[in-house]
């Protein structure tokens, strides 16, 4: 199973370590606010992240803007804002694109290409769900499934 979560701006929320317990790799999707939150979710699985808009700080300048990612031999694209996407992900070959930024969470698909967004494990906004995702793989199937917080 992959984790993923974004949008922690700073804030390690129990329920969220709890939601991505077991996972076999975890997925963050940039806004991480301190490096304490790589480290928790470090402590979890290994961790793949990208810089977020927020990430200005020194300790996140080594952060890239995008990564790739093998998950079960299937390609993930991640990065923080959709809106830079500078790609067509059909004709890259990947199996799925994960982001954050919006605080939405988001399911779809597009011309056979998964587009998640797990949504804002951070603080709370406006009305929005606290939310991370856990993602089942396997060759022929990925099986997203948003997971809303009891905050």
């Amino acid at each position: 199973m992959v984790g993923v979560i974004s949008d922690t701006h700073g804030l390690v929320r129990p329920e969220a370590v709890a939601a991505l317990q077991g996972s076999d790799l975890i997925i963050h999707a940039g806004d991480v606010g301190d490096p304490g939150v790589l480290e928790a979710l470090r402590h979890l699985a290994p961790t793949v992240v990208v810089r977020g808009n927020n990430d200005t700080e020194p300790w996140a300048a080594d952060l890239p803007n995008t990564e790739s990612v093998d998950v079960g031999g299937l390609r993930f694209h991640v990065l923080h804002e959709i809106a830079r996407l500078g790609l067509d992900p059909a004709a890259a070959g990947l199996a799925a694109v994960v982001y954050g930024h919006s605080h939405r969470p988001s399911v779809e698909r597009r011309d056979g290409v998964l587009y998640l967004n797990p949504g804002s494990a951070g603080p709370r906004r406006f009305k929005l769900p606290v939310s991370v995702a856990r993602v089942s793989v396997s060759p022929q199937r990925i099986r997203p499934e948003i997971v809303e917080l009891k905050v």
